[in-house]
């Protein structure tokens, strides 16, 4: 994809267009890209990852804030540092083709950088500090709501958090408990996927069933339910 059709992909599908595209240029740029290139006196990336980090923090904040009324502090900073944490970021990366608009040096074309998830990770950064310069927080948080914070309601984020942990947490604060996991069916379904079923009791009682393509994916489901049980009942 070009310079050219990586801004088209973004108008289509996001309304965004820099007006300022120096900014763009900036965010999208390597540092080995301007030692090969001189003659551009460009920035790279680093001074934008700096203010993209803490600008998503803020939004994201003020996201969790407004749309859990009822969480506790403690959940809502948990939450935050799942949805900020860098590891996620590449992926949202690529989701809006961020890895295609790239300037590289031609070695660091050469050695893949291009998918590199740890570059990735800094060109989102940078990116949306240059887009909350550029348009405004109300462009910004546009563009989250689709892709960072629409990613909740996908379950994106549970692949970050250990829900069997967490659980285990919340039972055991006033003293120890006997947590118990137990599979409860096991299948093959069509193209020889397996599927299992798990529940999760605490002292013998059930909290809930949960299912996944094995069986840590089915208890970390479970737990994860549990949690949201717990928390319906206060």
């Amino acid at each position: 994809m070009s310079q050219a059709s990586f801004k088209e992909f973004l108008w289509k599908n996001y309304q965004i267009a820099f007006k300022n595209q120096d900014l763009l240029q900036e965010a999208l740029t390597q540092r080995n890209y301007l030692n090969e290139h001189p003659q551009e006196h460009g920035r790279d990336y680093q001074r934008l990852e700096f203010l993209g980090d803490a600008v998503m923090q803020e939004a994201v904040t003020e996201y969790l804030f407004k749309r859990y009324p009822n969480w506790h502090e403690g959940q809502l900073t948990e939450m935050r540092i799942t949805m900020v944490q860098t590891r996620s970021f590449a992926h949202f990366a690529r989701v809006i083709h961020l890895d295609e608009g790239i300037r590289l040096g031609k070695g660091e074309e050469m050695n893949g950088a291009r998918n590199r998830d740890s570059l990735l990770e800094d060109i989102w950064e940078a990116f949306i500090g240059a887009l909350y310069l550029d348009q405004g927080s109300q462009v910004l948080r546009q563009l989250l709501e689709k892709t960072l914070f629409a990613a909740i309601d996908d379950n994106f984020f549970d692949q970050f958090i250990d829900f069997k942990s967490r659980l285990q947490e919340r039972l055991q604060v006033k003293g120890a408990v006997a947590i118990e996991y137990v599979t409860l069916k096991e299948e093959v379904l069509p193209d020889h996927i397996q599927r299992f079923e798990v529940s999760v009791s605490v002292d013998g009682q059930e909290l809930a069933q949960g299912s996944g393509r094995s069986i840590k994916d089915a208890e970390k489901a479970a737990a994860r339910l549990a949690l949201q049980e717990l928390d319906n009942k206060k």
